[in-house]
């Protein structure tokens, strides 16, 4: 089989602050942006890249109770809901660069035991994002 990832997907609080985030300052492409307000699936990728990011409205699934929908919400605020792992040829200059256009910091650039090095951000709505030394 050749299956390939296509899309993956990440909730978004906020969608003018997630493309401030993923657009402006990671430098990643937007594919689309369909939808109005906070009802906004947003598709965003690095150039040339054959993945990409949708960035959806949270809890949008059928059938979840309005406890349930709280309980994703607080989810993504505190970074445990979601996140993504990303890579760079330049893990320092990538964390200064997102450390100065004010991203929120979570872990400086770490050499991890296991042999990785990386550094953890936040988007604005709360995802973890990780980026290791590729």
């Amino acid at each position: 089989m050749d299956i390939t990832i296509h899309a993956t997907f990440l909730p978004h609080t906020d969608p003018d602050a997630s493309l401030a985030f993923y657009r402006d300052l990671l430098g990643w492409e937007v594919r689309a942006d369909v939808g109005k307000g906070t009802m906004r699936w947003i598709t965003v990728a690095p150039a040339g890249s054959a993945s990409s990011v949708v960035l959806e409205p949270p809890a949008m699934a059928e059938g979840l109770t309005d406890a349930q929908r709280t309980a994703i919400t607080e989810m993504i605020s505190n970074g445990s809901y979601a996140y993504i792992n990303l890579a760079c040829p330049d893990l320092d200059g990538a964390f200064d660069k997102l450390q100065a256009g004010g991203a929120d910091v979570v872990q400086e650039p770490t050499d991890q035991p296991w042999g990785a090095r990386d550094c953890v951000f936040r988007d604005p709505a709360g995802n973890t994002v990780r980026i290791q030394q590729a």
